[in-house]
């Protein structure tokens, strides 16, 4: 193996473990929600503020973390990222009231936003043209990764507390050590640096109709993503269904399995078939896995249906990488996927406060709230990618 492929190795390894381990740091919070409800005599709903707020700052950190990387390069910029959502992980644990907790998880919203923009540009600028489908499903099944990492760090929740699981996450701040050492800088960026810069409202100026519909794209995207899996764990297999804290990881676990295999399966897919087709039909594909997903009374029923539902979801969103980066103005590429992306949860943000109020005037029934979710923004994911472009072959300096 020649020292270049070993570097791009490193490359694709450090952004896949940075989406994980970010992803692991935010879904500590789904797994605990009613734990901390009970620690601040507060409601679930109450709680869910939380989940919304670090949703809605997450276009903040995509700007912020975006225009440095821009500016000042990917490597460095990925470095203070993940040190930064480390620390302020670990400070969640030592909130003493909901209003503080509440602030950390905002802020953190801020350092998590930045990560995925950052991360998914030094990737697909590194990468060969012929390796992208299969990177952008690698490096999206970090979401899943992450999820499945506090879904087996929830079983220590008995002796750990969800205090603890939070200081736990600070353990990502080692990845620092790791991208020092062994990560390159992107060679797009390399050469674009000399170039006389275009500042981000001009670029955008330039793209206002291609921005608005990736706005609008990756609000839906994110609608199918939190939709299914924030209020599940918690609310819908604890709340509902009384489900034991072991058979509530082991689902979780076996769905995450789910969301891994459908990222990659559709992420390489659609290197032969193109990005809209592959999501497309992933898409699609959710709906007749709705009953047996939302409505199956029995844990293996429940499991099998969220397996299939991840595939689904994850296969859809493991296109997404690579997508958004080839039709990204190439002089704002670190920002312009991350802060559309960002900017689509944060008009996503409020579905866990929305599913929860659903459930709430349904006897605290979540299967029509997580149902009639999951199965509007399936149907619009696939008309909003079905009508509009694709850019495959987009040189982005990789070779």
């Amino acid at each position: 193996m020649n020292e270049h492929i070993r570097q791009q190795r490193h490359v694709v390894a450090a952004c896949y473990l940075g989406w994980t381990l970010d992803a692991f740091d935010f879904f500590i919070m789904v797994f605990v929600l009613r734990d901390i409800a009970r620690a601040f005599t507060t409601s679930l709903t109450a709680v869910t503020w939380a989940i919304t707020l670090t949703l809605a700052m997450r276009p903040v950190g995509a700007f912020i973390f975006g225009r440095l990387a821009d500016r000042f390069g990917r490597r460095p910029t990925l470095m203070a990222n993940v040190l930064a959502y480390s620390v302020l992980e670990f400070a969640s644990g030592f909130a003493p009231d909901l209003t503080v907790f509440i602030l950390l998880r905002a802020l953190y919203g801020i350092a998590m936003g930045g990560e995925w923009g950052v991360g998914a540009s030094l990737t697909m600028e590194s990468v060969p043209t012929r390796w992208r489908g299969t990177v952008s499903g690698i490096l999206q099944a970090g979401y899943p990764s992450g999820y499945l990492l506090a879904s087996v760090l929830y079983l220590a929740m008995p002796v750990l507390g969800w205090r603890g699981m939070f200081m736990v996450g600070a353990l990502p701040a080692l990845l620092v050590f790791y991208i020092r050492r062994n990560v390159p800088e992107s060679p797009d960026w390399t050469a674009r640096r000399t170039r006389p810069r275009i500042g981000f409202a001009t670029a955008i100026g330039r793209h206002l109709p291609l921005a608005i519909y990736a706005i609008v794209t990756m609000t839906a995207f994110n609608f199918f993503s939190h939709g299914t899996q924030d209020l599940y764990p918690s609310a819908f297999l604890g709340g509902q269904h009384k489900f034991s804290v072991v058979t509530i990881s082991t689902i979780a676990i076996i769905y995450n399995l789910g969301a891994m295999a459908g990222g990659l399966l559709f992420g390489t897919l659609s290197q032969r078939i193109g990005r809209r087709a592959a999501i497309v039909i992933a898409a699609l594909l959710s709906l007749p896995v709705l009953p047996l997903w939302a409505f199956g009374s029995t844990p293996v029923a429940l499991a099998i249906g969220a397996f299939l539902m991840q595939v689904c979801v994850q296969g859809a969103w493991g296109v997404i990488p690579a997508h958004l980066n080839e039709i990204s103005p190439p002089e704002i590429r670190a920002t312009f996927p991350g802060v559309v992306y960002q900017l689509g949860n944060l008009f996503a943000s409020a579905n866990a406060t929305l599913q929860s109020t659903i459930a709430d005037h349904m006897g605290h029934n979540y299967s029509y709230a997580l149902a009639g979710v999951a199965g509007i923004v399936a149907v619009a994911i696939a008309l909003l990618i079905g009508f509009g472009g694709e850019a495959r072959h987009q040189d982005m300096g990789g070779g």
